[in-house]
């Protein structure tokens, strides 16, 4: 527990550029530094957190505690990889001029590089092991095409699923290893157990939250929109602004400042309810806001793990998974130029900073903290000099 502790706290200090990037840094320290997953696994679980509403990677992070260390090692991972940004979020007042002028602007964005640069060493590394023949070349480059012309939450769904149908009949090669079973302990009655709880709190915290009007109005709001959400922390703002500015709980220029602010800090974009709940009512309601945006994802995981590793023991299972790991790298590389690369290469110098620091983590294997170091100076050096 402990060690998923300080591996995920170092990640919600320095895990920069957004849900999608945060795969990249998950894939680069589990996979290939610590080899707690292997390839197939790693797919499985990023596809079957993109199934299920709720933040993504924060699921993704959840189930890996989950793996190595149990129900402690789970909450271990989701405490040390959320706090970093909840703090900073409710002290953000403190700081966030800092990143208000020229030069903070020029940080941000060399972290954004830094992002590309993860998520570009990530998707390579996937493409080696999880797209070994043409058919799961193909599958991921069909699956990369229709997410960059349909780009949408709802079509990485469909893509997830058009890729396990297609390796269905096209992945007849693909055969059970050893280390592609999920390292999950708990059984599918525990799994059906936790999915009640999810549709439990869906549908009984709005009558509490009648009742009541003050804390578990707080909770239903919050619970609803992280069980409602497909797509990451982006497609929330509208369900949050909805019950939250629209009932007058907050104000606009609050809320689109707090939104603002969350784009300077590493971690979960979630964690932006920890900010929504200080400003409503102080640190207290910054912790159950946080708590409960998250809850409704985590619970849905807990219960789909158990049923995922049942039916992928079946007949035709290592076929499906095939196709569904290939639609996975392309939903990644797909990711990787939007909105990744658009968003961190605005000239040829962004360019070539991220080659920098590409060349430092593929070619010369340094650290994801040495890119950081590497891209955010360069960066920053760079504004000075213009």
């Amino acid at each position: 527990m402990f060690e998923v502790f300080k591996v995920f706290l170092k990640l919600g200090c320095t895990s920069f550029g957004g849900p999608i990037a945060h795969l990249g840094y998950f894939h680069a320290e589990f996979v290939e530094k610590r080899k707690w997953l292997s390839e197939s696994q790693y797919a499985q679980l990023l596809a079957i957190c993109q199934f299920l509403p709720g933040p993504a990677s924060s699921q993704l992070g959840f189930a890996i505690g989950l793996s190595r260390a149990g129900w402690l090692g789970a909450i271990a991972a989701f405490v040390a990889f959320t706090l970093p940004s909840a703090v900073l979020l409710v002290l953000f007042a403190a700081f966030v001029h800092v990143l208000s002028g020229e030069l903070g602007q020029a940080l941000i964005h060399g972290l954004k590089i830094v992002a590309l640069v993860i998520v570009a060493h990530g998707v390579l590394g996937m493409i080696r092991q999880l797209c070994p023949d043409h058919y799961r070349k193909s599958i991921a480059v069909l699956a990369a095409i229709i997410l960059l012309l349909l780009g949408s939450a709802s079509m990485q769904i469909v893509v997830v699923v058009l890729g396990g149908i297609a390796g269905l009949f096209l992945c007849k090669d693909a055969l059970v290893s050893k280390d592609s079973e999920l390292p999950i302990a708990h059984g599918p009655r525990l799994g059906w157990l936790f999915i009640a709880l999810f549709f439990a709190g869906l549908l009984l915290l709005p009558f509490l939250a009648d009742s009541d009007g003050g804390v578990m109005q707080l909770v239903d709001i919050f619970y609803r929109a992280g069980a409602l959400v497909f797509g990451g922390g982006h497609v929330v703002l509208p369900l949050l602004e909805e019950g939250l500015v629209a009932s007058s709980l907050v104000s606009a220029d609050d809320f689109l400042a707090g939104y603002g602010a969350t784009q300077a800090v590493p971690g979960p974009m979630f964690a932006f309810s920890a900010y929504l709940g200080q400003i409503m009512g102080g640190p207290m309601y910054a912790v159950l806001a946080c708590l409960s945006v998250f809850l409704p994802g985590f619970l849905l995981l807990c219960g789909v793990l158990p049923l995922w590793k049942l039916i992928a023991r079946g007949l035709y299972a290592p076929r499906v998974i095939a196709g569904v790991n290939a639609a996975v790298v392309g939903l990644l590389g797909a990711a990787l130029y939007d909105p990744i690369f658009i968003s961190a290469v605005k000239a040829p110098s962004d360019l070539a900073i991220a080659l920098l620091g590409f060349s430092l983590i593929a070619v010369w294997k340094r650290s994801p903290l040495t890119v950081v170091a590497v891209c955010t100076l360069s960066s920053v050096s760079l504004a000075l000099l213009t």
